[in-house]
């Protein structure tokens, strides 16, 4: 089993040891940062869909630094257009007229359907939330938040707040206005996905918390479009359509946190929320938007963008004009290059293969999601098998392949690679699976 060709050489590694850099680590760290893998992974070069560690060992990518390279680690035009950008003008905020905020916020825009048109950029998802959450207290004049219990969307305060995962809270009190409506799920949910009506069903979830849990008026309802940390969860595909009006009734806007599920990842539609048949009033982006840079952004509506302007907002990076280069030049390669129908030509190709495993190896209970973003659930006896997750991920990347795991109970291999990944890819992460299913059988 190897890895496909790959015409990139890796220079040699001449930097510090590992064993020495993961002690310096240990010592200057927050201990809160954690790193994957008993035997810590240490990518030292990367060249679209693949990582070489400091041995020169090569690795297909297939969690793309937590769904984040999205065009190719590496990829020429980016790191040329940020070079480009560089020798002219390192940092110039948005309280300048620069040209590069405009033209990519004028094609970036231009992905969305009407009335979504304005565009606020911040550095990460977690600031993106933020500020969503903001606008939507401004336009609406009210405070409360729902969001779904499993979901992620960030690690500030407000993101935290909003999270329905106990792995990623602390033990402080939350901030005030925050409720978690029960989500839907394909395996441990109350009704099958395939049952006629599921969608409105598990949507009155949103009415009822509105009804008990509020004073009936609410500022926004947020959702991923699929739920990312929380094991690649879509939902029945009506669900949105009756949450969304549910919060609309209660005077709410509608957020799609869209930070893992956009750009065409879903291989189905550009943005997540889209194939759902709906239409957000504000929408939320990071992690692919900048192929590993740091930035992401809000695009809303005139109507509620305007509330802004009632006092001075500013973000010292936001808009910046490096951020501006890279992203413009990753979201052309992304449009110019289809990278939202490879998606689907990819995704479609690793889902039958998965599909196939599951028919062989019960421990697989659900393959789920589409194009570039998919999941695996594994249980065991009825139960998340936990366990068996962890050292399915660990073989994994013993065979060169790295992939991510998530869910509440951690037992979802997640699978989210860079959009390059090729045929031949598809087929070797295929034969891991397989390797490491019959290895642990």
């Amino acid at each position: 089993m190897e890895l496909p060709p790959c015409d990139h050489t890796p220079a040699p590694y001449t930097g510090p040891a590992k064993s020495d850099l993961l002690a310096r680590r240990k010592d200057v760290l927050n201990q809160g940062i954690f790193l994957l893998y008993k035997e810590p992974l240490m990518p030292v070069e990367g060249h679209m869909q693949y990582l070489w560690d400091e041995t020169g060992k090569r690795y297909l990518d297939c969690f793309g630094g937590i769904c984040t390279v999205s065009v190719g680690h590496c990829h020429p035009e980016v790191n040329a257009a940020l070079s480009r950008q560089m020798g002219l003008i390192q940092h110039a905020p948005t309280c300048y007229l620069h040209p590069a905020v405009v033209e990519y916020a004028e094609t970036l825009a231009s992905t969305f359907p009407d009335p979504l048109r304005r565009v606020y950029f911040v550095n990460s998802g977690s600031e993106a939330n933020d500020l969503a959450i903001l606008m939507a207290r401004l336009h609406t004049g009210h405070h409360e938040i729902l969001s779904l219990r499993n979901c992620y969307h960030g690690g500030n305060a407000v993101g935290m707040s909003l999270t329905g995962h106990h792995t990623w809270k602390y033990a402080v009190p939350p901030m005030p206005g925050f409720q978690h409506a029960k989500a839907p799920h394909p395996v441990w949910g109350p009704i099958p996905y395939d049952t006629p009506g599921a969608g409105r069903e598990y949507a009155e979830e949103i009415k009822h918390l509105i009804q008990f849990g509020t004073s009936g008026k609410v500022a926004a309802f947020i959702a991923e479009p699929m739920q990312g940390v929380g094991g690649t969860v879509p939902y029945p595909a009506d669900y949105l359509e009756h949450a969304y009006a549910h919060a609309r009734e209660a005077g709410g806007v509608c957020i799609a946190d869209e930070v893992q599920t956009g750009f065409g990842r879903t291989g189905t539609n550009f943005w997540g929320f889209q194939n759902y048949g709906v239409t957000p009033d504000i929408v939320v982006m990071a992690k692919s938007i900048g192929n590993g840079f740091p930035l992401a952004a809000v695009v809303t509506t005139d109507e509620i963008a305007e509330k802004m302007a009632g006092r001075i907002h500013f973000n010292t990076f936001g808009g910046d004009a490096l951020a501006m280069a890279v992203g413009k030049a990753t979201l052309d390669i992304m449009l110019r290059d289809d990278l939202q129908g490879h998606c689907k030509l990819i995704g479609d190709r690793i889902i039958a293969g998965l599909e196939k495993l599951q028919t062989q190896y019960p421990i697989i209970a659900s393959v789920r999601g589409s194009g570039l973003i998919l999941g695996v659930e594994f249980v065991r006896d009825g139960k998340p098998a936990g366990a068996f997750t962890a050292d399915f991920f660990e073989r994994c990347k013993d065979h060169g392949l790295i992939v991510g795991k998530g869910g509440l109970f951690g037992s979802v291999i997640r699978i989210k690679p860079p959009m390059c990944l090729t045929e031949a890819d598809a087929d070797f992460l295929l034969a891991v699976f397989k390797a490491v299913l019959e290895e642990l059988s």
